[in-house]
């Protein structure tokens, strides 16, 4: 059995990074300036989805205030909604679907196994090995790029190999004393969502077919060893089975 079989993910396509694209001004930035701009194309907003209480996010945001204009990296969909959140407060915003490129990353892993051209070229096929590789080829930043990142519930849903080196990566990515926003199942959930910003203390809730099965559930102690070049970590335990954390560097 292949190993994307084993982690239950079909092959599929999809790309890690979006097209660029330029953002809509605002005048409700907290400080002057030209106009922020977003990296990542936009999805169109869609209403009347389900809503959850974010007390995480709202310490995000308190953590964040006053900053100005800051940046931020948000790792999934690049949903409009989110985008014009952050944007009409002064943020310059990237977006990168780290997910659905993980994915096709183990679908074009699979090709090379099958024809065999993986081995030929004596690529290390272990899960460090598939990680490292995955990470050379995005999350291409500078250090320092990012005041915030939203992480989301995005650890659960990678290999525990490929969620050690991502927390790496975006640890370096992040400037002294920047935040991240991630959120951890409490155990396997059945289905698989992501999420909106609707306004500074609610998420939209989007329910949407499996794109990788959960990896692994995390407990504190793992949470704290991941993040463990962080100076700060505070947790929000919420009725859906949902731990919202908050990292400061």
């Amino acid at each position: 059995m292949s190993f994307l079989n084993k982690l239950g993910i079909g092959i599929g396509t999809g790309t890690s990074r979006e097209m660029t694209r330029p953002a809509p001004s605002s005048n409700r930035h907290r400080t002057p300036g030209m106009p922020a701009a977003a990296v990542g194309t936009a999805r169109a907003p869609e209403m009347h989805e389900p809503t959850r209480i974010s007390n995480g996010l709202k310490e995000f945001l308190w953590n964040l205030d006053g900053l100005g204009r800051g940046s931020l990296l948000d790792l999934g969909p690049a949903w409009q909604t989110t985008l014009s959140f952050f944007i009409e407060r002064g943020f310059r915003v990237s977006s990168e679907d780290i997910l659905r490129g993980w994915k096709a990353f183990l679908g074009e892993e699979e090709a090379r196994l099958r024809d065999e051209s993986g081995l030929r070229d004596g690529l290390d096929m272990t899960p460090n090995g598939r990680a490292a590789r995955f990470l050379d080829e995005n999350l291409k930043y500078t250090r320092s790029s990012f005041d915030a990142i939203l992480l989301w519930d995005l650890l659960d849903y990678l290999e525990p190999a490929m969620a050690k080196q991502t927390v790496s990566c975006l640890t370096e990515l992040l400037r002294p004393g920047g935040v991240v926003f991630a959120m951890f199942h409490s155990k396997k959930p059945e289905g698989f969502q992501r999420y909106r910003v609707a306004d500074s203390n609610t998420l939209q809730v989007i329910s949407t077919p499996v794109m990788c099965p959960a990896q692994k559930v995390y407990q504190n102690r793992e949470i704290q060893d991941l993040f463990g070049r962080y100076r700060t970590m505070k947790s929000f335990v919420s009725r859906d089975q949902l731990r919202e954390t908050l990292f400061i560097k």
